[in-house]
């Protein structure tokens, strides 16, 4: 039989047969254990090398271990290694990520559930589109006379600084400072009118995607 002390401290993993043999047949020769009660041995790797002993040492608690049962010698429970920081954040990040993930896809199935039911036909659901739509070609509308007016105010303020010049006459300032006024609103509102347009584009672009899913909730599932 081999003495506890020996299997006490870690062993080259060439010896763990042996040592499980002669420990399972060690503890047969006993009582029984109450149960819960069974001794446990304990494999790890340490330095490239399998070592293994009934007890785990404080500097292999987060490594990764496999748990013997003494009497059987078989595994009972493989445990992995301890994350590392970055490890454990990364899982975090991933975590949260998948959380947000999934409430976003279930806030877009109550979304296009909910499109189903308040839309009881394809018109219903363009009619109300056709709101959107009818709002943004107004403000489209408006920002194109806006573009207009403002570059007529612009040339007409330059037409009057040129005529200064070609007459031999400084531009006053506060025409100069006009000008510049006057353009940088011109820059402005044809951005807003950009903008503008590429949301009326989303907007068709919406719709179409509605209505290729309306169909799709639509048609009785094939059972």
């Amino acid at each position: 039989m081999i003495h506890r002390t020996l299997l006490s401290r870690t062993v080259p993993l060439f010896v763990c047969t042996l040592m499980f043999a002669t420990a399972g047949a060690a503890v047969a020769q006993k009582k029984p254990a109450a149960a819960g009660g069974a001794k446990k041995l304990y494999c790890w790797n340490e330095n490239g090398a399998r070592v293994c002993g009934d007890a785990l040492p404080a500097h292999a608690v987060d490594n990764a271990r496999t748990e013997i049962n003494a009497k059987s010698g078989l595994a009972t429970k493989q445990i992995a290694r301890a994350l590392t920081p970055e490890e454990r954040a990364a899982a975090e990040a991933q975590a949260k990520l998948d959380k947000e993930s999934a409430a976003v896809a279930e806030a877009n199935s109550r979304r296009e559930q909910a499109m189903v039911e308040s839309y009881a036909t394809e018109d219903d659901l363009r009619r109300a589109f056709g709101e959107r739509q009818a709002v943004m070609d107004e403000a489209i509308k408006a920002s194109r006379l806006g573009v207009v007016g403002r570059r007529d105010t612009l040339v007409a303020l330059l037409r009057r600084a040129g005529e200064n010049e070609l007459s031999g006459k400084p531009v006053p300032k506060p025409a100069q400072q006009n000008v510049r006024i006057q353009h940088d609103q011109l820059i402005r509102q044809q951005e807003l009118l950009v903008q503008q347009l590429a949301e009326r584009e989303m907007i068709d672009e919406e719709l179409a995607a509605a209505l290729e899913r309306y169909h799709a909730l639509k048609q009785p599932s094939k059972g």
